[in-house]
């Protein structure tokens, strides 16, 4: 558990400084993007003041006043920023102190002026909230040590497609073999200003060619893993599924994404959403174990799973709600392995321990769920997008059941997203 301490007005003199240094995510911006557009970054900078002044100088307690601020250039999603506040003077009469402050960006300052605050009166402590889930960084350090796994690159012919697979090979993830149209793919290079000469290329006419391709060279054992660029999910699919190719196992093939949101304190894997649509009880009891095993490759020992539906309680006229039930008996009798099963669960009560305290349900799941296994394809992909657009989550996506991992991601995904997908095909490939 991690406390802060503010520091009380009686104690602060000039000259008392603290920093704060942050890497802006999409996390972090997207709250202000969504409401203020371009100008959304500039006021990811102010909220950094103000989580120093919270949490820093002077601490839990204390109020902004009033501030003469000056934006100078806004962040980038990526910048690290540092923030530095001094203590300027203090006036014990009106309980009152004044600040310098000041952020840095990676090419000068990004924000500066003064702030007046009232500090608490006395010292105060706080347990510190948890701060937001990051994706990448967790996932890069279980990946660490890890030997590249050859992986061909379906149809990157966009710069956003192939930049994410050469960052993917740049941080030791993958060993890319691009597959795909060629004039198409080096257009795309001189688009991202990328070499990628000593890159093997398998030259095909379109997308379709390319997803044959790209399987022929797991069956032939020169990839062990495929990396989706720009083409429809279909295609990639329709290549991966057919018997010919020899990658089906008798599990069946489901969608996994890996989320992490802003305001939930864990990484939060969320499937079907993208391969499924109306999946059975036999579909969604294969569904929760690919799941529970991409839990274990990113570090979740006992995953909890939560089965959605829109009530908690099991309803005849609701579907949903008797498969969740079977599913919670199939954990029971040993069934469904690794995990801890419970459903039906709302998905208030599935990630909020106040909502599942409210309705009175005793759980190991409820509250605290590391998977949620959505009734549909419509449900989960809804839910998860909504999470990444309006809640400025960080997403990762993976096709699971083949004798391969695949890296699925969006076509409108960037370039942070595909590498935190290639971490996951890192870890699935073993």
């Amino acid at each position: 558990m991690t406390m802060q301490r503010s520091i009380p007005l009686a104690d602060l003199s000039p000259g008392m400084a603290a920093e704060l240094t942050r890497r802006l995510t999409p996390a972090d911006l997207a709250p202000f993007a969504v409401r203020y557009g371009a100008g959304g970054a500039a006021l990811a900078a102010r909220a950094l003041l103000a989580e120093a002044v919270a949490t820093r100088l002077p601490g839990p307690g204390s109020v902004i006043l009033g501030e003469t601020l000056r934006h100078h250039a806004p962040p980038r999603e990526g910048e690290a920023l540092a923030l530095r506040l001094s203590v300027l003077s203090v006036d014990p009469a009106a309980g009152t102190a004044r600040l310098s402050c000041r952020v840095d960006g990676a090419e000068g300052p990004v924000l500066s002026g003064e702030i007046e605050v009232r500090p608490p009166a006395e010292a105060t402590l706080v347990e510190a909230a948890p701060g937001p889930a990051r994706l990448l960084p967790p996932l890069l350090a279980r990946c660490a040590g890890r030997p590249p796994v050859p992986t061909a690159v379906v149809h990157p012919v966009d710069a956003e497609s192939l930049k994410g697979a050469l960052a993917a090979a740049e941080a030791g993830l993958i060993l890319p073999h691009l597959v795909g149209p060629e004039a198409r793919i080096r257009a795309a290079a001189a688009a991202a200003g990328a070499d990628i000469s000593a890159i093997p290329l398998t030259a095909t006419e379109h997308s379709h060619a390319a997803a044959e391709a790209a399987v022929r060279l797991v069956k032939e054992g020169r990839a062990a893993a495929l990396m989706k660029g720009s083409l429809h999910t279909e295609e990639l699919l329709q290549a991966a599924l057919a018997r010919e190719a020899g990658l089906r196992t008798d599990r069946r093939v489901s969608h996994c994404f890996v989320l992490a949101a802003p305001l939930y304190p864990r990484l939060l894997l969320i499937t079907d959403a993208a391969v499924n649509i109306a999946p059975d009880l036999k579909a969604k009891a294969d569904i929760a174990r690919n799941a529970i095993a991409l839990a274990h490759a990113v570090g979740i020992e006992l995953p909890r799973v939560a089965v959605l539906s829109a009530v908690e309680t099991v309803t005849p006229d609701i579907p949903s709600t008797l498969d969740a039930a079977a599913l919670c008996k199939m954990a029971d009798r040993g069934q469904i392995a690794g995990g801890v099963l419970d459903g039906p669960l709302a998905f208030d009560n599935a990630v909020s321990p106040e909502a599942a305290r409210a309705k009175g349900i005793m759980s190991p799941v409820a509250g605290r769920a590391d998977i949620l296994l959505c009734p549909d394809l419509e449900s989960g992909n809804m839910l998860a997008k909504q999470l990444a657009y309006l809640g400025g989550a960080e997403s990762a996506g993976i096709l699971l059941g083949l004798r391969v991992p695949v890296a699925l991601t969006s076509r409108a995904d960037g370039a942070a997203s595909r590498l935190a997908s290639a971490a996951l095909l890192r870890l699935m490939a073993g």
